[in-house]
């Protein structure tokens, strides 16, 4: 398998599906990362468990792997006092994914998750003040070795367009994922885009790539890419979670199991996704079950 994953843009274009990653948050914390702390640093502090994850993944069948960098803004980092530090944290966030996965031939996209700012006159932060933070991260991911971008989990137009132009001003694969919540009157964005907005608008700024993240289980993901589908001929990527996270006796519980979702892989990709992955809770067991289910396609 590795070397048929030498070319992903390639294998992309000509309309392969391929496979993602899993959870990095979740899977972290089995690793040792404790609630509430930086999990940023750990690309510094703790470079050999980050690489276990990456490794993980590429063992179970990913194609593409992220990067431990979602919270690799200034702004993010910021709250951690390590504002300091982006450029330390996202070079080496994207050197432990290039090192573990480039050697297989895995694609490294880096991720960049949300500011938590809003742009004026809804928030306190300039438009030069979010992309110059979008691009200082960026530069840092390309400098690490990273091989595209996914700006993910982001739920306001002004950020995503932001965060999209620092991405092509820094000369990199753009890939984009906002995440929806279910309602009345179908899915939006916590702050009210719909799909057909958000679809049209990433598209209209430049994603090379566009798709949802996060917030739902594979259910409502199906619905959400079959949306886009109508909007796009753009690739559409998506991570799901392993269902909406539960307390149980304590602890939090993600429920949809590898074999759950990985039954409904098939639908997924019959409503328009080119890439699948996995976002909270998912496991790399997860992928490896992906993985037999995207080859049975692949051969058809």
């Amino acid at each position: 398998m590795a070397q048929k994953k030498g070319d992903f843009l390639k294998r992309l274009k000509a309309g392969e599906i391929l496979l993602s990653d899993c959870a990095w948050g979740t899977e972290l914390n089995k690793l040792g990362l404790e609630a509430g702390a930086n999990p940023d640093e750990w690309n510094v502090t703790h470079p050999d468990k980050v690489k276990i994850l990456v490794q993980r993944c590429c063992e179970a069948g990913s194609d593409m792997v992220l990067t431990n960098t979602f919270n690799g803004t200034r702004f993010r980092q910021k709250h951690y006092g390590k504002a300091d530090e982006v450029k330390a944290f996202n070079e080496a966030g994207a050197r432990c994914s290039k090192e573990a996965a480039g050697p297989l031939g895995v694609f490294v996209t880096a991720s960049v998750g949300p500011t938590g700012e809003f742009v004026e006159p809804l928030g306190l932060v300039s438009e030069e003040e979010m992309y110059e933070a979008f691009k200082e991260q960026i530069e840092a991911l390309k400098s690490g070795g990273a091989d595209a971008v996914v700006i993910e989990t982001i739920f306001a137009l002004e950020e995503m367009k932001l965060g999209i132009k620092a991405a092509k001003d820094c000369g990199m694969f753009t890939m984009a994922t906002m995440t929806f919540d279910p309602g009345a009157f179908g899915f939006k964005t916590m702050m009210g885009v719909s799909v057909e907005q958000a679809t049209k608008g990433m598209e209209e700024f430049g994603a090379d790539v566009i798709g949802t993240n996060c917030g739902n289980g594979i259910e409502n993901m199906v619905q959400i890419v079959r949306e886009m589908r109508s909007f796009t001929q753009k690739p559409i990527l998506c991570h799901s979670n392993a269902g909406i996270p539960k307390l149980v006796k304590g602890e939090i519980v993600y429920q949809e199991t590898p074999e759950l979702m990985a039954a409904r892989v098939k639908d997924l990709v019959e409503a328009g996704a080119n890439i699948v992955g996995g976002c909270c809770g998912t496991t790399p067991e997860h992928i490896k079950l992906f993985r037999a289910e995207i080859d049975k396609i692949n051969r058809k």
